[in-house]
């Protein structure tokens, strides 16, 4: 999980609207970071995806994650989803494309060199 979590801090915290710069958040004390809160789960989820579809991944993250977050309405409405409040949903593809790419990384180097 950790090389997840850095990778993550490396491509999107740093040049997230709500960090530092430097990987470091600056939410305010009473309000956490979704992306920081359901780490481990979001990387389950998207890990159990097997699609090329990028609905697919918002559909099983829809399901898994935001169905657990204080922020989200039974009905499914997401206040912070829709002012783009939430960084899971606001850096998304970017998100994805770290997860997928160091588990393919992971996958490749258990195997050693060819």
């Amino acid at each position: 999980m950790d090389q997840y979590w850095d990778s993550i801090r490396q491509k999107v915290c740093r040049k997230c609207i709500d960090g530092d710069s430097k990987g470091g958040c600056r939410l305010p004390i009473d309000e956490s970071c979704g992306l920081d809160k359901f780490f481990p789960d979001i990387v389950r989820t998207v890990s159990s995806v097997r699609s090329d579809s990028f609905q697919d991944y918002v559909d099983a993250l829809r399901a898994n994650i935001c169905t657990n977050c204080e922020h989200q309405f039974a009905d499914g409405v997401c206040k912070k989803r829709d002012t783009l409040d939430c960084a899971l949903d606001r850096y998304l593809p970017v998100i994805i494309d770290v997860i997928e790419s160091v588990k393919m990384s992971s996958v490749g180097s258990e195997h050693g060199p060819s």
